[in-house]
């Protein structure tokens, strides 16, 4: 781990990545990508020390309110989140500014900011992502083994409904030859049933590799799947969008299932509820209260 001054905090459309580098250890993680010209290990976390305070700069001066988003590069609740707190610390300034938040994460260290999470929610708008994408525990431990399991999320997500906060799923990536399967699919939507989650974000029944994440993700094919790799290079050679041959069946699975109970799953329509802060709504509570 190491410490940094950052130039700026939100990107131009309101995103926010207070770490660079992840410990979760999920074999397939596209930020190992070198296109994201990372200059440390991976596993190295670069912390954008001074983060709250540009976050608070950067609130105290926008015009309007708006959604700030966080956890699609980077893990907010990574375990130097324990010591560090620089998530909450952020969330506290999201908080008192009136400002929305939609935050993705894997972990089930994001319940430690409930209390913070439904402050949010109850003054704005609050949106929980987590990423689901492994039904069976045991698989799951290898595929993101430093990482609460899909089980654990699912009573997460849980939780969050219980508490009266939206919930979105990420349900990618699948992998071919191992977790690209309709069990799998179904376990999956099956949680998301249960849990009463608002919409499904799926690209599709596929993964991506490219120079970085690649070579990580063909060496821990050789440690855990012995010759599935030189599946994947036979079927797929070195191309970047790697899709499953079941990837029709299992979307028309996954849309058919969320038409049923009523979880939206085109991804636009979720996109823009995540990006949509209730201004109006906002506007009229001010004014009687």
């Amino acid at each position: 781990m190491h410490f940094v001054e950052a130039k700026g905090i939100l990107s131009a459309k309101n995103g926010m990545n207070l770490y660079r580098g992840c410990t979760h250890g999920c074999i397939y993680c596209d930020s190992r990508s070198k296109c994201y010209q990372m200059d440390h290990d991976f596993e190295d976390i670069e912390v954008k020390q001074n983060a709250p305070e540009l976050l608070e700069r950067t609130l105290r001066s926008k015009r309007k309110r708006c959604m700030i988003g966080t956890g699609a590069m980077c893990d907010p609740y990574m375990h130097c989140e324990e010591e560090l707190q620089m998530t909450r610390k952020c969330l506290e300034i999201i908080e008192r500014y009136g400002f929305g938040l939609a935050i993705q994460t894997k972990s089930d260290r994001i319940l430690r900011d409930l209390d913070l999470l439904k402050s949010i929610n109850e003054k704005a708008k609050c949106v929980v992502q987590m990423t689901l994408t492994t039904y069976d525990e045991e698989l799951c431990k290898i595929l993101e083994p430093n990482v609460c399991t899909t089980k654990r999320r699912f009573e997460v997500l849980q939780i969050f409904r219980e508490n009266g906060i939206p919930t979105v799923v990420w349900m990618s990536p699948f992998l071919p030859f191992i977790n690209a399967t309709r069990e799998n699919v179904e376990g999956i939507l099956d949680y998301c049933i249960r849990a009463g989650v608002y919409g499904i974000i799926c690209y599709g029944i596929g993964m991506t590799l490219r120079e970085g994440n690649r070579e990580y993700f063909y060496a821990e094919l050789d440690r855990h799947f012995p010759g599935v790799k030189e599946m994947y290079q036979r079927r797929y050679g070195h191309a970047y969008e790697i899709t499953s041959s079941k990837n029709a069946e299992l979307m028309k699975l996954l849309h058919d299932t969320c038409r049923k109970h009523k979880i939206v799953s085109n991804m636009g329509e979720v996109f823009d509820y995540l990006h949509k802060f209730p201004e109006e709504d906002y506007e009229q509570l001010s004014l009687f209260s």
